[in-house]
């Protein structure tokens, strides 16, 4: 047996520019590259090893470690889940802004590989810089934060322990069912020891991404259910855009005469032109979906996780008769709401259940049902694209300060709405274009607004609907597919915490654009607390005018971001109305770098809810009456929930 004498850092390197995948019969190189911001506990172990052989592995320089994760994670989510850029960090706080990312891929079942460096396996220096210490285990460290956020969790505390760590992490990674964040913690003097590794461990490795098909026990089972029903509705989940069935899908609707709802994830894997495509379900969903979820007797959810905001906290579905079906790679996630289970890929298993159902002839009872919830809602978006600041304004979202509204136009001279915003960035920006989102009120107007006529165009993040994804994650898409323009869509409080990865795009000259919704505040939470009796607190921007004042009493604060983020180098445009919103939209296709337009909208002015609940905790106890009607209505609606 042929060795190779090399450190544990350069046979990771190694290792990981030989990893690629196989999917119906495409072989795809894996690993891209490495995100990393080095510092002294993987600068002269991983480090050493990517300056002296880096192979195919492309280097990235993060600006902050959970947004270079946050990139990796968007890489990977627009390669569909074919292809990762790992990451690297030092040990202590470099590797716990790690775990915020490592959460986010394990939610969204996205490969996230990721090498902190750790403290010394000798523990001969100790406490070394940076070192967590617990007295009373002292092989605990930073690290093993990761644990409970990863679907993998390996240190490698010998050379020779790196072969098995990494050869299971390459199985997590590559699996459907399984993938998410994967941490090989990698102790600061291990990195450099040397090790006689065999030859054959470097071979060229091809992960195969196979398509299980659910048994035929199961797809009777299904075949059979969907048979009695008169009135089913799908559910497209993310997974049905990893396994590319959009198609697929869109045939299985129109040969059954079935409509479907999209989830977050699952939005774009088909087209929004689709006669049965009823948009967005749920919670942040829209009244055409929700009206025949309704009223549905069956509910097939293919590839979804069956979160609280697709099914309305278990209450969305309100047919008292209705059962549910569940396709899914996942057990796990199959057997949500007690469903009847098709374990297996979404495009294969939807073929099977195709086939089964020809063979009996079966077609829906729906007559004018799915045009009628169409057309109710075109009704809502012609609305929104007119919906401007003037004498006869009402606010969308009625709970709320109505004095904010005119305080904010007075100070930013603003007569734009989101809504109205939203609808101009659709028609401006190119068909392909893909945007980007997670938190806020944006998913949920957009969830309901947006349509996608290219595959995987709506990128949203909304597993962990994690603030500071958005800007980090149009770089990711961008060096996923460098030939789209991509939009972030990010609101003021988004924004303010995590932007810092616009500064790799630029490096990169990646051109990345930042849509900014500035009310100037956290509007979404807003108008969750102000909905259940709770006065507003901490979630406008405002100044604190008196300091024995228990909340910020003074005037809302006004940002001008675009001169902010001229000073980084981007071109930068601020819109107050929906022409200065369309011009710099026209403007910003012809840039080169990275563009920023400060778009100011006014306070309640994003979507409302549409025949959803969502349950949330209220105080059952409180001297506000407002807080104990909000107690009883979430009482009253929990009435119509599933228990499990």
């Amino acid at each position: 047996m042929k060795k190779l004498r090399m450190t544990t850092a350069q046979a990771l390197i190694k290792f990981l520019d030989n990893q690629y995948v196989s999917l119906d019969g495409e072989e795809i190189k894996f690993v891209s590259g490495m995100f990393t911001i080095f510092g002294h506990g993987i600068v002269l172990g991983i480090g050493q090893a990517l300056d002296e052989n880096p192979g195919g592995l492309k280097v990235y320089q993060g600006r902050n470690e959970q947004g270079m994760a946050h990139a990796a994670t968007a890489y990977a989510k627009q390669n569909n889940r074919t292809k990762i850029i790992a990451c690297a960090s030092s040990i202590g706080p470099g590797a716990a802004n790690m775990v915020t990312a490592a959460a986010l891929a394990t939610v969204n079942n996205i490969p996230l590989l990721l090498f902190p460096g750790d403290t010394f396996a000798t523990r001969q220096p100790d406490p070394v810089l940076q070192q967590l210490e617990q007295s009373n285990n002292l092989t605990i460290t930073t690290n093993d934060a990761f644990k409970p956020v990863c679907k993998y969790w390996d240190r490698v505390a010998r050379p020779e322990q790196l072969m098995t760590a990494i050869i299971n992490a390459m199985r997590v990674l590559t699996d459907p069912e399984q993938a998410g964040a994967v941490c090989i913690a990698m102790p600061q003097d291990v990195q450099g020891e040397s090790f006689d590794y065999p030859e054959e461990f470097f071979q060229k490795r091809v992960h195969r991404i196979t398509r299980p098909t659910p048994v035929a026990e199961e797809v009777e089972d299904v075949t059979k259910l969907i048979a009695q029903s008169k009135y089913p509705m799908i559910i497209c989940g993310g997974g049905v855009k990893y396994s590319n069935a959009g198609e697929t899908l869109v045939k299985f609707c129109e040969e059954f005469h079935i409509p479907f709802g999209e989830t977050q994830a699952g939005k774009s894997a088909c087209k929004s032109s689709s006669e049965y495509n009823l948009g967005g379900v749920g919670v942040t969903g829209n009244l055409s979906a929700n009206m025949v979820a309704e009223k549905a007797d069956l509910i097939f959810s293919i590839g979804s996780r069956l979160s609280d905001f697709t099914t309305g906290s278990k209450s969305q579905f309100k047919n008292l008769n209705v059962k549910f079906i569940t396709l899914n790679v996942s057990k796990f996630h199959a057997n949500k709401l007690d469903s009847v289970k098709a374990i297996g890929d979404a495009k294969s298993g939807l073929e099977a259940i195709c086939k089964a159902l020809k063979g009996i002839g079966y077609r829906s009872s729906y007559q004018d049902e799915i045009a009628i919830a169409k057309s109710e809602w075109q009704k809502e978006m012609d609305f929104f694209k007119e919906y401007t600041y003037g004498d006869d304004f009402k606010p969308l979202v009625k709970a709320g300060n109505p004095g904010s509204i005119e305080e904010f136009n007075k100070l930013t001279k603003s007569a734009l709405t989101q809504t109205a915003a939203i609808c101009l960035v659709r028609e401006m920006i190119d068909k392909d274009a893909i945007i980007t989102g997670a938190s806020g009120s944006l998913p949920g107007d957009l969830q309901r607004m947006w349509t996608t006529e290219a595959k995987d165009s709506y990128h949203m993040e909304y597993g962990y609907s994690c603030m500071g994804y958005e800007i980090a994650a149009a770089l990711g898409a961008k060096l996923a597919m460098p030939e789209k323009e991509v939009y972030a869509m990010v609101g003021d409080g988004s924004y303010l915490m995590l932007h810092s990865e616009v500064i790799t795009a630029m490096q990169e000259r990646k051109k990345i654009n930042i849509l900014l919704f500035d009310n100037s505040g956290f509007g979404c939470i807003n108008n969750l607390q102000m909905s259940n009796g709770i006065g507003n607190l901490a979630t406008e921007f405002r100044y604190r005018d008196n300091d024995n004042s228990s909340s910020h009493d003074g005037s809302l604060m006004t940002i001008d971001y675009a001169m902010a983020a001229a000073g980084y180098g981007l071109k930068t445009y601020t819109a107050r109305t929906l022409e200065e919103l369309k011009a710099a939209l026209e403007d910003a296709k012809k840039q080169k770098v990275c563009v920023l337009i400060d778009i100011k909208v006014l306070p309640k002015t994003m979507t409302d809810g549409y025949k959803s609940w969502w349950n949330v905790g209220i105080a059952s106890t409180s001297n506000k009456d407002s807080v104990l009607d909000a107690y009883k209505r979430k009482e009253e609606n929990l009435k119509n929930a599933r228990l499990y």
